[in-house]
Order: C-alpha cells, then sequence, then structure tokens
C-alpha cells in the first residue's frame, strides 16, 4: 500500500458493518446492565440508610427522650410501697410493771395465682419434672407445720394453699428468725413485718387495759396495724398507735407480692407510740380481782365491782369486776367479760348514800354526834311509808347511831331538818349525776332525777340512797371527799404519757371540788368509825365485821333494792350490797368501794359486803406498810335505852 492510499479511508464492507453495529450494540447494551444493577444498588443502600436513621432515631428517643419515663414504668412493674407498722406503746402499772406492750413478729403470705403460674410454666419447659402445685404446697404445709408447730396444723396449711383464691395468709404471729428460715426454703412465701400485743398478766387489769388487735376488715392487707378494741387499748389508741412509715421492696415477677430479700428501703421511719403509766397497783389489782370473783361465788351474787382509790389524790389503784377476759387468747373473748360495768353500769346504792345527810347535817350545825332524836319505828312520806330494817318502837337516837345503825326514818328525819335544796345541792358537790371523768370508755354519769321533777317521795327515797343511782367510782369519791378533808378530787387511772424521745408528759391535773370544811370532813369521818363498833345489846355497828385489828375505820353498809325486771317495782328480794370504808380513819390513805349485784341475802355472807373489805383492807395494810392507829376507834353510845 501506497503512502497516498493510506491516508484514504478504506471502503467498508456490509459484513464489516454488521460486526461494527453489533459490537456497538453489545457495548450499549453492557452499559444498560452494569447502570440497572447500581440503580438497585442505590436504591438497597437508600432503604438501609432510612432504616437505620430510623432505628437510630427510636434509640436516642428511647435513650434521651424517654428513658425517665420507661424506666420508671419499669421499676413500677417490680417496686411496691408497703407500710411499716409503728412500735405501739406500752402500758405499765405505777411502779413500771408491764401490762402490755408489743413485739415484733412476721405473717406469711402467699400469690396462689403466681404460684400456680410458676408451677405450670415450670411443667411446661420441663415436662419431666416431679415439681408441681400439689407437691410444692404439701412439703411447704409440712415444713411450716414443723417449724411452727404451736399454730395451724398441716393439713389446714395445706387447705389454706389450695383454696380457690389467689392470695392467702398462712400464719401470722411467727418469730422473725423462723419466718427467715421459712422463706428460704419456699421462695415464693413472702414475708410482712407485724407486731404483736402481749398481756403477761393475762386477764390482770383486763377491764381497764382492754385489747388490741389486727382489724380484719382492713382491705389493704398492706396497711393493717394494731388498733385499740377496748379499754385504754381503744380509749387512748392515738396514744399509743404511734405513726407507720412506708418502704419501697422490689418484688419478683413485678406483681406477685413477693419480696426480694435485701432490697427494702425505707421512704418515711415509722414513728413510735407513747406509752402509758397508770395508777394501778398490779399487785392489789390482782389481789382485789381474786378476793371479788371468790366472794361473788361465795355470795352466789350475779356480779360484783369494787375499786380503791387514793384517799388524797384520787388515783386509782385497783379497779375490778368479778368478770374479766385474756386479752391473749381472742377464741375466748364475750362481750359481757369484756365490759367494764365498774365504770359503766350505774346502780341504786342504798344507805352508804346517807353520808351526804350526816355531812348536811354536820355541816349545817342542824346536829352534833351526841346530840339525839326521837326516831319512831316507821314514818309516812307523802304517799308511803319508810321503815327501819328491823322493827322497833320509838327510840333515842344519837346523831352517830342514826348512822351507825343505818336507820332510815332517823336520817330522813334529818333531811327533811336540812331541806332539799341544800341536799339537791350537796348531791352536786359530791359528784353525782356527773361523769368522774376517770379516763375510761364508755363511763356513765348515773342519775339524780332535776330538782324540778322532785315530789314528795322523791325526797323520801335519795336520803337512803333509792330513785337515784352512781357507779362503783361515784361512791367511793364521796367516801374520798370526806377521808380529804372535803375535797373531792376527780379520779384518774392515768397518770403520764411517755413520749418515744423519753419525755414523761403528765396528764392534766384532775379537778378538786370544796365540798365541806375540812372540820366537818373529820366530824363525819370519825362519826362513822362508830359503823364498825363492836358493843353490848344495840351498841354495835352494821358492819363490825369490817373492823382490822390495830386501825380505826371509817364507813357505812348498804342496801338498795333493785327493780324487778318482771315486775318493773322494787324487788323484795334483789338487792344492791355495797360499802365504802376509809382505812385509816384517823390519817386516811385508802378509800374502798364494793358493790355486790343481787347476792343471796339468806346466805351468811350475802347481806353484807364488809367481811370483803376487810380481807381488802387488810392486804392494804400489809402491802404498803400502814403505820398503826394512833390507837382503837372509842366506844360511842349510838341508841340512849
Amino acid at each position: 500500500m501506497t503512502a497516498s492510499n493510506r491516508g484514504r479511508a478504506r471502503p467498508r464492507t456490509a459484513g464489516s458493518a454488521r460486526r461494527t453495529y453489533a459490537a456497538g450494540t453489545r457495548s450499549a447494551a453492557a452499559r444498560r446492565g452494569n447502570g440497572g444493577h447500581r440503580s438497585r444498588f442505590s436504591a438497597v443502600r437508600m432503604l438501609l440508610v432510612a432504616v437505620l436513621l430510623v432505628a437510630g432515631g427510636k434509640l436516642v428517643q428511647v435513650q434521651w427522650f424517654e428513658a425517665g419515663a420507661l424506666s420508671a414504668a419499669a421499676e413500677r412493674q417490680r417496686t411496691q410501697t408497703i407500710d411499716i407498722p409503728a412500735q405501739r406503746g406500752s402500758i405499765v402499772d405505777r411502779n413500771g410493771a408491764k401490762l402490755a406492750f408489743s413485739v415484733e413478729v412476721r405473717s406469711l403470705a402467699v400469690n396462689l395465682k403466681a404460684l400456680r403460674k410458676n408451677m405450670d410454666d415450670l411443667k411446661a419447659k420441663n415436662p419431666a419434672t416431679k415439681r408441681t402445685f400439689d407437691t410444692e404446697t404439701a412439703e411447704a404445709a409440712k415444713y411450716i407445720a414443723a417449724k411452727v408447730p404451736s399454730q395451724l396444723t398441716e393439713q389446714q396449711l395445706l387447705d389454706l394453699l389450695r383454696k380457690p383464691a389467689s392470695f392467702t395468709y398462712l400464719e401470722h404471729d411467727v418469730e422473725p428468725s423462723v419466718a427467715t428460715d421459712i422463706q428460704k426454703h419456699f421462695t415464693w412465701i413472702s414475708i410482712e413485718k407485724r407486731a404483736k400485743r402481749e398481756y403477761p398478766g393475762g386477764s390482770l387489769a383486763a377491764n381497764i387495759v382492754g385489747a388490741a388487735n389486727w382489724r380484719s376488715d382492713d382491705p389493704d392487707v398492706s396497711k393493717h396495724n394494731l388498733h385499740g378494741l377496748v379499754g385504754l387499748e381503744l380509749m387512748r389508741d392515738n396514744d399509743l398507735a404511734g405513726t407507720p412509715g412506708r418502704m419501697l421492696v422490689n418484688t419478683k415477677n413485678g406483681s406477685d407480692n413477693v419480696v426480694i430479700p435485701g432490697t427494702e428501703r425505707d421512704l418515711q421511719a415509722a414513728v413510735p407510740g407513747s406509752d402509758l403509766e397508770l395508777t394501778i397497783d398490779s399487785d392489789l389489782q390482782y389481789e382485789v380481782q381474786r378476793q371479788l370473783s371468790d366472794y361473788v361465788q361465795q355470795t352466789h351474787a350475779k356480779g360484783g365491782q369494787a375499786v380503791v382509790l387514793d384517799a388524797k389524790t384520787g388515783e386509782v389503784y385497783a379497779l375490778a369486776n368479778d368478770k374479766t377476759f385474756d386479752p391473749n387468747d381472742q377464741s375466748t373473748w364475750t362481750t359481757d367479760d369484756m365490759a367494764d360495768p365498774a365504770v359503766t353500769t350505774p346502780f341504786e346504792p342504798g344507805s352508804v348514800n346517807k353520808v351526804v345527810t350526816a355531812t348536811g347535817a354536820i355541816d349545817s350545825g342542824i346536829a352534833t354526834p351526841e346530840s339525839t332524836m326521837q326516831v319512831p319505828g316507821s314514818l309516812q312520806v307523802a304517799d308511803r311509808t319508810v321503815h327501819d330494817a328491823w322493827n322497833h318502837g320509838t327510840q333515842t337516837f344519837t346523831t352517830t347511831g342514826i348512822f351507825a345503825k343505818s336507820s332510815n326514818v332517823g336520817t330522813l328525819l334529818l333531811a327533811q331538818k336540812l331541806g332539799a335544796e341544800h341536799y339537791s345541792n350537796l348531791l352536786k358537790l359530791f359528784g353525782l349525776g356527773q361523769r368522774t371523768g376517770v379516763g375510761l370508755p364508755g363511763e356513765s354519769a348515773g342519775s339524780v332525777p332535776a330538782r324540778s321533777q322532785w315530789s314528795a317521795s322523791t325526797f323520801g327515797n335519795l336520803p337512803i340512797g333509792q330513785g337515784l343511782s352512781m357507779t362503783i367510782l361515784q361512791m367511793a369519791g364521796m367516801y374520798q371527799a370526806i377521808a380529804n378533808d372535803g375535797l373531792r378530787v376527780e379520779p384518774r387511772i392515768v397518770k403520764a404519757k411517755v413520749n418515744p424521745d423519753g419525755v414523761t408528759v403528765p396528764e392534766p391535773a384532775p379537778k378538786a371540788v370544796r365540798v365541806v370544811s375540812p372540820q366537818t370532813a373529820k366530824t363525819v369521818r370519825d362519826m362513822m368509825r362508830s359503823v364498825t363498833q363492836k358493843g353490848k345489846g344495840q351498841q354495835s355497828g352494821t358492819a363490825p365485821s369490817a373492823a382490822v385489828e390495830g386501825y380505826q375505820i371509817s364507813g357505812k353498809t348498804g342496801t338498795g333494792q333493785q327493780v324487778d325486771p318482771r315486775t318493773k317495782a322494787y324487788s323484795d328480794h334483789l338487792y344492791n350490797i355495797t360499802f365504802a370504808g376509809i382505812l385509816p380513819a384517823d390519817h386516811p390513805r385508802f378509800v374502798v368501794g364494793i358493790r355486790l349485784d343481787a347476792p343471796d341475802t339468806t346466805l351468811p355472807a350475802g347481806h353484807n359486803a364488809a367481811p370483803l373489805f376487810h380481807s381488802i383492807a387488810s392486804y392494804l395494810t400489809q402491802r404498803f406498810q400502814i403505820p398503826l392507829s394512833d390507837g382503837p376507834s372509842p366506844q360511842v353510845p349510838l341508841v340512849i335505852q
């Protein structure tokens, strides 16, 4: 080929054109194919980026914006707030002896619904397992019964575990170490802290102290706390109970009430209750309860009450009913036994009320202890005839003899000289018809008819202790005024409150009322010594059996007719037999009041409570080492023959 030929293009043939076109076509297709792959890859890549962006955004949202709320929700699912019971305050006697206190115990509980589900899940995961709901509950019932043998039996526990319910309590008063051991073996059992009320004296002063227990009507089991039911436990519940605290705990599975040990943390500490110091002397209270109960049985009485007051302060050293209860054993409680008739049940006292007339007669100067009066055997008062307890014609009585012999007629003659207005005022000063404010629940004020409602026959009843009613505390309070030189001090049974910080807060001072002058009170007190006088013939008082050797005793017997529930009239065989006494009369230390409810008056002791006073007074002289009187009570004339 020449150079000129090399410079010209060679003509293409048809074959070469086709080859060139085919090659170009393949090249374009290849380019289009590669571009399609790149497009699909880009789309996938963009989709992945979008997913990652969304996931990242969600992660940021969860971690940054919703973290607190989600964490709180998770925490709520596995935490619970439960109450921390407050330590209930103790009740102690005047010497610090404990009458009631609390000890820490545990309650065992089971979420039965969760237990059944957990056992079903275990069986589903491992069909060959021998652990089932029945085997698990059977083992638990056997183990708990052996650990707490004094409470429920194995069968009773098994019945509780298999009952058709979602939740159950198994045991309550379980020692903390025993409860921990049980939970260690059966982790599905939850433990609740509680307090158990202990009464070491059993029935000792139970009518005063009362009882406290768990409230069974509280629908929120996590807030169960001891509450007073009767007595001071009820009356002073706010002081004794304290303030419960709150605790945050983690629970297994979030809602099955099984607390994870070691997760407890306090939100608010419990504040213990205050202690109460009483005026009661435990040894004396025991003795009065025992002697009263024995005497009620001996006289076949329906019941009885007795009280011992400090002659100066009015403090209650003992307050007893013949019936009582053991606050440790709820299964034995009855409404009658748990009542406190010494403060809730007034009665017509009979002749012990004659001290009002005696005081008025001496204080007004219408009589002296030695002055005399002609006393017939009966007296017409309005539409009724009043008799003395024994038949006699007109006799000459000294004023002292009228009360020592308990002459109804002589008392009414003196009361008529005194006048209704003066007598009515004395009833108020002696505290009759008014609550004493002793500090016990359900106290009765007794009953005194309003002066505006008196009729002629009313004033024929009141001076001899009929037509009005009083509690044993009110009755003893009248004689406390005479023992305390005419100053009546309202009785009290709580001496002080001791706060959780140890600070003692005395109770408010009781109200004191001047009834009569000190000289009048001493004269009446000396005059009433003749009630226990033992003389010849008619020179004996009504209660020589009340005398205590070596001590001067002032007192008064009483026999008050009861209203027959069938006839609604005064009965000729149902009586209130009463006695009120001052020990010693020359230097008063104690006042004792006694009432027997409808004793059998045909029995030797059934017509008089003086022997019971003698026994109680004798114990008082020994227990409190009371010095002997300066001398014996002088013998004085009662009837002038």
